[in-house]
């Protein structure tokens, strides 16, 4: 995997520098990311798999797409490139709501990360990166929240974190979107 550096923040997503990626996960240090949920017009979500080849998490489901804003990326083009990438989705997003937390991984890594969470809506279907993702569903917000409590090992988890706000954070959504 080639070095990918990420930007390093503060606890008001201010840049105070930049880091490899790994190095950052390793330590776990604070760093910008972003975070995307694509509905579709039944209101579902889109969710994925993560590929198992990932060095972390891999096998497990999670929202939308996910990743890192490069330096001198802009977070809503670090969230449609990744879109793009991992789902081969072009859709237009929008920002609802920023998060921080600092989570835990099974494999040692730490995700500590101050999230900028994208919207979509689409019935656009993905076309997937096999070197990322290997499966997609669309899940009600019912069916999601009965699968977390019934098996949570499954989901990732800054999913099992952040998908708890989607519901709410929906419905203000749509009244504007």
């Amino acid at each position: 995997m080639p070095a990918i550096e990420v930007i390093l923040v503060d606890h008001l997503d201010r840049p105070i520098g930049k880091m490899e990626k790994l190095e950052v996960h390793e330590k776990g240090l604070l760093h910008r990311a972003v975070t995307v949920y694509v509905f579709n017009s039944r209101h579902e979500v889109l969710l994925q798999r993560r590929a198992s080849t990932k060095y972390h998490c891999g096998g497990l489901w999670s929202n939308t797409c996910c990743s890192h804003p490069y330096p001198q990326e802009s977070t809503r083009d670090a969230a449609e490139r990744r879109l793009r990438e991992e789902m081969g989705m072009n859709v237009a997003l929008t920002p609802v709501f920023e998060l921080s937390y600092n989570l835990p991984l099974s494999n040692g890594l730490t995700e500590h990360e101050y999230g900028h969470v994208f919207f979509a809506i689409s019935d656009e279907q993905p076309v997937l990166n096999p070197e990322e993702t290997d499966a997609w569903c669309y899940r009600s917000i019912a069916q999601i929240q009965q699968e977390m409590q019934e098996n949570p090992a499954q989901f990732t988890p800054w999913f099992l974190h952040t998908f708890p706000r989607i519901p709410n954070t929906l419905g203000e959504f749509r009244l504007t979107a």
